[in-house]
């Protein structure tokens, strides 16, 4: 059986930098107004770990639950308590979320839960960020910035999926009935960030640290 070392990969969140750090969105946020039909805060420097295995074995599902307590979630779903959730990302895959600083020692009891079982765990907590979108405006600035249909009846809270956003590709997350997710590569960020102040200019953009 291999055995596998296990690092912190990521430093302390004083001396890390988010995705959107450059965009400096922690001085913008004492310039938004109250009556913005939408509001941006980046959920920055969590972590997020990569899990793949056979969402069908019960054993599987077992240790998983027994790690984090929650249940692998259905295609394009996700399911969450508290900070934590966890993300179908495809056939034997899931995006787990945690709090930050928090997923060196969950990947570590993910790995002992899951010991002697075919399984996968990757911290990918540098290469990706989430937006965080709230307010009575986002689904018209969902409509104006991708093609797939985020109408209430095929997309409800809950609901998770990838597709393409403007010009790039990212995973709109629906996490409460006024607050949708971005799940947005490094690369991608500063891009979005652009994009969505001007998809936003009609409706109006606050910013929440």
């Amino acid at each position: 059986m291999t055995a596998f070392n296990v690092y912190k990969q990521r430093p302390d969140a004083g001396q890390a930098e988010s995705p959107l750090f450059h965009a400096g969105l922690d001085g913008l946020a004492r310039k938004g107004k109250s009556s913005a039909g939408v509001t941006l805060r980046e959920k920055k420097l969590l972590g997020h770990l990569v899990l793949r295995g056979d969402g069908h074995d019960p054993a599987f599902s077992g240790a998983v639950h027994k790690a984090i307590g929650l249940e692998l979630p259905v295609a394009l779903t996700l399911v969450a308590s508290g900070e934590i959730s966890l993300q179908w990302l495809g056939p034997e895959e899931w995006l787990l979320i945690v709090p930050s600083g928090s997923e060196f020692e969950v990947e570590q009891k993910l790995r002992a839960s899951l010991a002697g079982q075919h399984h996968q765990v990757v911290n990918v907590s540098g290469g990706q960020t989430i937006v965080e979108l709230s307010g009575p405006k986002v689904r018209e600035l969902l409509m104006k910035s991708s093609s797939y249909d985020v109408h209430p009846s095929n997309f409800p809270v809950g609901k998770a999926v990838g597709t393409v956003f403007a010009k790039s590709q990212l995973v709109i997350r629906h996490t409460a009935e006024d607050t949708w997710e971005l799940l947005v590569r490094r690369s991608f960020a500063d891009y979005i960030w652009l994009w969505l102040q001007d998809a936003s200019a009609e409706y109006g953009l606050a910013i929440k640290a």
